[in-house]
């Protein structure tokens, strides 16, 4: 049995992953890198030209930038509204019937081990404070807080601009160079990318940093190889 004396109260911290603008970046730079550098090596692939390349991997870094913001925007915006219905209902639930809320929560602290008495007035202590009650029975109920739902703006501004890093990684060589030369130094700079993107979400999660770089450069890699083998072969049918 759980008292009130022998409650431990659990100090740690831990980061805030729940509000999207982190998520968002970590996706938007792969998704930059993975998608422009297919693009790019495809069209290299069907076309000598460097100016070509650099047109359609500036069209895909502003469209694919865009496309990610508005698309995290989006996917935030209707799933907060989603949640602040329910929280809505919650609070509605709350003020119309507290005795029934007050019993609900006291069932869940039972649950977990706490004595009848002490859950019951646990639950007391928190119904006489409304948000609180309010942030319980959210969180237990529908897994997030009111204060939980995050900045879809944040989210699609972080997107947008991680996007755009990854994306003109591959492209850089293109307004140097061109031919096989450029060819060879945008993938080899998109290995570095995806080596330093590997290393960046390991430390972000505490994963393993190796899996998390080989699975970068295969993401990065596999796709670039097969859109410049189809570009090559489309070239040739052209030509």
């Amino acid at each position: 049995m759980v008292s009130r004396s022998n409650i431990l109260i659990d100090l740690h911290q831990h980061r805030d992953i729940q509000g999207g603008a982190a998520r968002a970046a970590v996706f938007g730079i792969s998704d930059g890198l993975v998608s422009n550098v297919g693009l790019i090596l495809g069209v290299a692939g069907a076309s000598a030209d460097a100016r070509a390349v650099q047109v359609a991997g500036l069209a895909g870094l502003v469209a694919g930038a865009i496309s990610m913001a508005a698309g995290e925007y989006n996917s935030m915006r209707v799933q907060a509204e989603l949640f602040e219905r329910e929280i809505e209902l919650e609070r509605k639930e709350l003020k119309r019937n507290p005795a029934g809320e007050a019993v609900e929560m006291a069932q869940r602290y039972q649950a977990r081990g706490v004595d009848a008495d002490l859950a019951r007035e646990l639950a007391a202590d928190m119904m006489a404070k409304p948000e609180v009650a309010l942030e319980f029975h959210t969180r237990e109920e529908i897994g997030v807080g009111p204060d939980d739902l995050g900045s879809p703006m944040g989210a699609a501004i972080s997107s947008l601009a991680a996007f755009g890093i990854g994306a003109v990684a591959p492209l850089v060589p293109w307004f140097f160079t061109s031919g096989t030369g450029a060819v060879v130094l945008s993938m080899v700079v998109s290995l570095v990318a995806a080596i330093a993107i590997g290393y960046g979400i390991s430390v972000f999660t505490e994963g393993s940093k190796a899996k998390a770089i080989v699975r970068q450069i295969a993401f990065t890699a596999v796709p670039a190889a097969i859109t410049y083998t189809i570009g090559s072969i489309i070239g040739v049918g052209l030509d």
